[in-house]
């Protein structure tokens, strides 16, 4: 339905406006005048040239938070949830997330229910998000399940923005270092070549070796950087499979340091996640096969997907969990202890929020020990090229005395 966009004065001669949903110019003028309004003005809203491209923008984290959280209070307040996605379409800052909301409204407004409205914007609400809505919609509990939702997807920010910080560093030193490095390389030793080979001596070990290295980058640069690049698509084409996504994703887990920290990270988003679903009503195998799809890990996908067909046989859920490798004792033990005293929410919420503390401790405990490296690294590199172009100078000053 289109949207007009009107300024009028109402009964009491005040000057307002604000948007209306009319099938034409016509019913919208209608509309506003049995209202009361005078003195009418309406236009239909001119559409935003960036809607439904990339330059739009997303959705951020922050934003589903927010949205999530003020739509439970207006639901827990009584609202009609009509009219709370009406409020929530005009009042959200997000231009993707208001259009989606006001095309859900209309779905909603047309008799689809709010799990069915949502799911035609998965670019937006996950299956996690709209099931936890479904549970909620079914339970008569929307209102909760939301605020439960918000809280998820605040701690899931925090999470990967912990693992985030912890892999900047590194990346910036590398990075530096590499571009240091590759000028070093191609414009100054260079000059050093030339004027050593005015001297006609012959040269140190290690002052030759870099000559050859610059030699070598300078004639395949090209082939560097194109080399780069392929091996790049290359791992994303390969990591795109279904074999090199899990060998990559236990290879990962198999890391010195940083493996320790992506395992944690691993187990506490299960966690979180399975928590915050079976807590909301979602039924256990859709609850563990939207578990394992949003895992991110191919290892621990396989591992819930094979207790997923366990538990379809009469199983338990911890035995194939603790044959991936993944999950340390513990958390099998309070998955287990879980299962048997009928409270595997809680038990699951309890190792997500030992493990969050788990992945802090790693994410300092990796920076304290990176700094060090890092500046060791620098200083080996480039304080190695540096000292090997100023060898034949010292050469140099001792036959000269």
């Amino acid at each position: 339905m289109p949207i007009f966009i009107y300024k009028a004065k109402n009964r009491l001669g005040k000057k307002v406006k604000g948007e209306l949903d009319a099938p034409n110019l016509d019913l919208a003028v209608s509309i506003l005048k049995n209202k009361g309004f005078t003195d009418i003005k309406v236009k239909p809203k001119p559409k935003d040239i960036l809607e439904g491209t990339f330059l739009e923008g997303g959705v951020s984290s922050r934003d589903m938070v927010i949205f999530s959280r003020q739509f439970a209070t207006l639901i827990n307040a009584g609202v009609p949830i009509l009219e709370a996605l009406k409020v929530m379409s005009e009042q959200t800052e997000n231009n993707k997330l208001r259009r989606k909301l006001y095309e859900v409204k209309n779905d909603v407004e047309a008799g689809s229910s709010l799990y069915s409205a949502l799911s035609k914007h998965k670019d937006v609400f996950n299956n996690l998000y709209l099931h936890m809505v479904q549970a909620g919609e079914t339970g008569g509990v929307l209102d909760k399940v939301l605020l439960r939702l918000a809280e998820y997807i605040e701690k899931a920010a925090k999470l990967k923005a912990r693992v985030k910080s912890a892999m900047i560093y590194p990346a910036v030193v590398v990075s530096v270092a590499i571009i240091v490095v590759g000028i070093i390389l191609v414009y100054v030793i260079p000059a050093f070549e030339k004027m050593f080979a005015s001297v006609g001596s012959a040269l140190p070990l290690p002052t030759q070796i870099t000559i050859n290295m610059s030699r070598f980058v300078q004639h395949n640069i090209h082939y560097i950087f194109g080399g780069f690049v392929l091996a790049i698509i290359c791992f994303k084409l390969i990591y795109k499979t279904e074999k090199g996504r899990l060998f990559f994703d236990n290879l990962f887990l198999q890391l010195p340091v940083f493996g320790n920290i992506l395992r944690k990270v691993a187990v506490a988003k299960f966690s979180r996640t399975f928590s915050t679903m079976t807590a909301s009503g979602v039924p256990i195998l859709e609850a563990l096969d939207i578990v394992a799809r949003t895992s991110g890990n191919k290892v621990i996908e396989e591992g819930v997907l094979r207790a997923k067909a366990s538990i379809s046989e009469g199983n338990t859920i911890a035995e194939p969990l603790e044959e991936t490798g993944v999950f340390p004792p513990m958390v099998i033990h309070m998955i287990s202890v879980g299962e048997s005293t009928g409270s595997l929410d809680i038990m699951l919420e309890k190792v997500a929020d030992f493990y969050d503390d788990e992945v802090d401790v790693a994410v300092e405990s990796l920076t304290s020990l990176l700094e060090p490296m890092m500046i060791v690294f620098l200083g080996v590199v480039v304080g190695g090229l540096v000292v090997s172009m100023y060898l034949p100078i010292f050469q140099i000053g001792d036959t000269i005395r």
